[in-house]
């Protein structure tokens, strides 16, 4: 008898995925999820979104890594909600981790969570926590082949964020390339072109993510 356990396993996540957007939407609370390579600048991406969407909403965040709560602590002296999520080891988060983190937030205090997954450009693509949105980040830094090797992370998104784009003079960086590359893996989602230290784009993004908030909480 053939087991799959790999699809038994994503079908319990996926269950329990489902768990966590009841709860979410009970308590009025739009999720997003943020995907990337270590270093792709995951934390200053939030933190700048925060400082542009802080007004409008109420936000709380999640960060997830493998050891430590040095990124945690970073949003946290923001006066932001936050919760540390370390893994032990494990590649990404999964939505069971999300279901038993919920309770140590204020829930009837937030409209908004941003989730930090793990660094990785495999695993957490696999695996849906419940979120409404989820938007995976490319820094220039790390190449223009990402999308061909990794797909599926950028199959699996609504958003592509190409990241520390101020440092575009200083690599061999094929910015259609990438976008032609994502466009056939992704025909639908969005791509914007930020920079945390300059703050260009980022405005941009944080208005897609107001529209898409305010659209789901109409």
């Amino acid at each position: 008898m053939e087991i799959t356990v790999l699809h038994q396993i994503m079908d319990w996540n996926e269950d329990v995925s489902q768990d966590v957007k009841q709860t979410l939407a009970a308590n009025k609370i739009y999720m997003i999820n943020i995907m990337g390579s270590p270093g792709a600048g995951k934390t200053s991406l939030i933190t700048s979104l925060i400082e542009h969407l802080n007004s409008q909403f109420r936000i709380g965040v999640i960060e997830a890594d493998i050891a430590g709560q040095v990124d945690a602590d970073r949003i946290a002296s923001l006066g932001i909600p936050t919760v540390q999520l370390n893994t032990d080891g494990a590649c990404h988060i999964e939505a069971m981790s999300i279901q038993n983190i919920l309770p140590h937030l204020p829930l009837k205090d937030l409209d908004v969570i941003f989730v930090e997954n793990i660094g990785n450009l495999v695993c957490p693509a696999e695996f849906r926590i419940g979120e409404s949105l989820r938007i995976t980040i490319l820094s220039i830094p790390e190449g223009d082949d990402k999308v061909e090797k990794y797909p599926l992370m950028f199959t699996e998104t609504d958003c592509l964020v190409l990241n520390k784009f101020d440092m575009l003079p200083y690599f061999d960086f094929d910015v259609q390339k990438v976008r032609a590359n994502y466009e056939t893996v992704n025909t639908n989602a969005a791509l914007f072109q930020v920079s945390n230290r300059t703050g260009n784009g980022i405005q941009n993004l944080a208005d897609f993510i107001a529209e898409h908030i305010m659209r789901a909480t109409l």
